[in-house]
């Protein structure tokens, strides 16, 4: 990496299926000199989209990093996915990004999955700027989405660029260039060398009136943010550039405001102008706060690593891609270096772990010829060596030891059972499934051996398709596949008040123990049970009985609910008072006790069973909307609102996720393909009593 670590970036690209998030990290490629020609979505040539399946249907499905320099600053740069399907690839790599660029579409704008990226980033805190695409694009828009993003998203936009012309070349007034707000210059991209030339001339004079409107709301942002530059205005005094630029990289990094640009990544304009705003306004690892974690071995110990070289090593693991020639680890050093040949520990796992080699990443591989000796705070590089870490696993020196925060990721909502053909290829499909676990923390399998299947798990529908593919297509499996089904959810209706009972003879000696216990419905319903020791103080229960009761009421409340053996949630679990016996009140009566008041409790609090609901967005023209609207209707949806957006309307429904199988299919041919449909979870709600009786019958 750089000797200085103020050039470093680690960015991310995010935003809605779509939006162009490939083709920006592909011209930026090209642009910075990192290859030599330009690579297509359509044409399956990027680097970025390099597994077969992405080329096959044009999408991003696994996050990648890429390397490059552009002016004085080396960046690293993860592409992400935009289907909700493969939000976890989005997850990881925020989790461990500096900056990230948001990408919208001019013509769809603001869309379902935008929302949901941009609340991923304001989980992880990350500061962003957003580049707004396809201006060259039929019905592209710039003041539309501009000012959907403060309403939609909770962002406070700052225009740095206008564009001059908007939509295709047969328009009026097409797209073919951008105004830099900053140095009030307009700025033409050649296309003879796909923009790769960029000649500065004067704004025109039809312009001239917009830019020094929107150049006023710039600097009026400036000065709210600097206090230098409200004195230059008071004075009368023209702002100089820099100072503009460290005002809006100030405002970024504290996330209080999100400098947006413009351009067309097909075609190359403003491309080079979006990275070098990544160096002016996105910040390098020593412009975020130190990295916050924990002692192991006294958890309630806080601890902070800076991003310095000298400071204890730490790095986190955020993806594995499993490799016959020894699993790839890629991990973001927060502090200290890495050395190969050299031990580390993994508090997570109470291992030390081998590194045996370290490698600069492109693409979902190995740089070639990229193998270093040393990785220094800041950086995102690949070790191989590494056996029992797995994703979110904290890695760090063993005599210095930190856990840091792991990643969390969401809940699988869609299961599908899978066997194999012929009993010869059960244990490759084990070693396969364990594989693609430690590659995709939200993919799940589970054999049941009774039936001689394994139950596997997703994200939705495209997320177990494109596992049924992988396996039976890059590892050669002769697998049956089942329809798939929901994963539904358990929790309670009220809440209820009882004992718990053991009173046994077991040979010579009687078992007693009495235990009360409270249960109740939580106000999310999504979230795992709580269990409470609500025990006095002065309680007769020996410590290690008293943890054997709470112990099996969480084991029992882990295991599932009563009425189908779905997993439990929303609900709480609080124990509060206790009988015991001089005699017989151990261990094994208390856990019996505490089984007993689970079943009471879970039967008189009212079980009920729900159902995984996605919210849906459908983007049509005016023309289609009726037949759409009565589709989700009947596929039990509520509407929650519609709007236009430009020539199209858009429908918001949440809508249950059995009713929505081979939804996608059913908007294109309702429409003859002119609309378009995305999705993400929702939440969960009580499921129809005849889903029920599925279940019991």
């Amino acid at each position: 990496m750089s000797a200085d670590i103020t050039k470093l970036r680690n960015i991310g690209i995010i935003a809605h299926i779509d939006a162009g998030k490939t083709t920006v990290t592909e011209r930026m490629l090209f642009l910075s000199g990192a290859k030599h020609r330009v690579g297509r979505v359509d044409h399956g040539t990027t680097d970025t989209d390099d597994d077969p399946e992405e080329q096959e249907r044009g999408i991003t499905i696994f996050s990648a990093c890429v390397k490059f320099h552009w002016n004085d600053h080396n960046i690293n740069l993860l592409d992400t996915p935009g289907h909700v399907d493969f939000t976890a690839e989005v997850e990881r790599c925020l989790r461990v990004l500096d900056g990230a660029v948001v990408v919208f579409s001019a013509r769809e704008g603001v869309e379902a999955q935008s929302e949901t990226v941009w609340r991923q980033a304001d989980r992880y805190n990350v500061p962003r700027i957003v580049f707004i695409n396809k201006m060259d694009r039929e019905g592209a828009n710039f003041d539309s989405v501009f000012s959907d993003i403060e309403p939609r998203l909770g962002g406070r936009p700052v225009a740095v660029e206008l564009p001059v012309g908007q939509g295709p070349a047969h328009v009026n007034d097409p797209f073919r260039g951008v105004i830099d707000l900053v140095e009030m210059k307009a700025l033409q991209f050649d296309p003879e060398t796909e923009g790769k030339s960029v000649t500065e001339t004067d704004i025109p004079d039809e312009l001239i009136d917009d830019a020094l409107l929107w150049r006023e709301q710039l600097l009026e942002t400036v000065c709210e943010i600097d206090e230098e530059a409200m004195a230059l205005v008071m004075e009368d005094q023209e702002i100089p550039v820099e100072l503009i630029r460290s005002a809006l990289r100030k405002g970024c990094i504290e996330q209080t405001i999100q400098p947006v640009l413009c351009g067309s990544a097909l075609h190359g304009i403003g491309v080079q102008p979006l990275m070098t705003a990544v160096g002016h306004y996105l910040p390098s690892p020593i412009d975020r706060p130190p990295v916050e974690g924990v002692d192991p071995k006294k958890p309630e110990k806080s601890l902070l690593r800076k991003p310095d070289p000298s400071e204890p090593f730490s790095a986190l693991v955020f993806k594995i891609l499993p490799a016959k020639t020894g699993d790839n680890y890629w991990i973001r050093i927060y502090s200290g270096a890495l050395k190969q040949n050299s031990r580390v520990f993994c508090p997570n796992r109470d291992k030390k772990e081998n590194v045996a080699q370290l490698w600069q990443i492109h693409a979902s591989k190995k740089e070639r010829d990229g193998q270093v000796e040393t990785i220094t705070a800041g950086d995102i590089c690949c070790v191989i060596g590494p056996r029992f870490a797995i994703t979110g696993d904290t890695l760090c020196d063993s005599k210095d030891q930190i856990e840091l925060p792991s990643i969390k990721f969401a809940d699988t909502v869609l299961s599908m059972a899978i066997e194999p053909e012929n009993t010869g290829d059960r244990k490759k499909l084990d070693e396969t499934l364990d594989m693609l676990r430690r590659q995709d923390p939200t993919f799940k399998a589970v054999e049941n051996e009774e039936l001689g299947q394994t139950l596997i798990s997703g994200m939705g529908e495209l997320h177990l398709e494109v596992i049924q593919h992988r396996l039976t297509r890059d590892f050669g499996l002769n697998v049956k596949f089942y329809k798939p089904r929901v994963n539904y959810r358990e929790t309670i209706g009220g809440k209820a008040d009882v004992t718990g009972v053991c009173n046994r003879q077991m040979g010579a000696s009687q078992m007693f123990a009495r235990l009360k216990i409270r249960v109740e419905a939580t106000e999310d319903s999504s979230t795992a049970p709580l269990v409470f020791d609500r025990l006095p103080p002065d309680c007769p229960l020996p410590n290690d009985v008293r943890t054997a009761a709470i112990e099996e009421l969480r084991e029992r409340a882990a295991g599932g609910g009563v009425l189908a053996g779905f997993p439990l949630s929303g609900i709480k679990i609080e124990a509060y008072d206790v009988e015991v016996h001089e005699e017989g009140s151990d261990e094994v009566a208390f856990r019996i006790a505490a089984g007993d008041a689970f079943d009471k409790a879970m039967n008189e609090a009212g079980p009920v069973l729900l159902e995984p609901v996605m919210k849906v967005e459908v983007t049509t023209p005016e023309d289609y909307m009726g037949e759409l609207v009565g589709d989700l209707q009947q596929r039990r949806a509520l509407i929650a609102a519609t709007e236009t957006r430009g020539a199209m309307t858009v429908i918001t429904a949440n809508a249950p996720l059995k009713e929505l199988f081979g939804y996608s299919s059913a908007v294109r041919s309702l429409s003859q393909g002119r609309a378009g449909s995305s999705m993400e979870p929702l939440g969960y709600q009580p499921a129809p009593k005849e889903d029920l009786e599925a279940f019991q019958y």
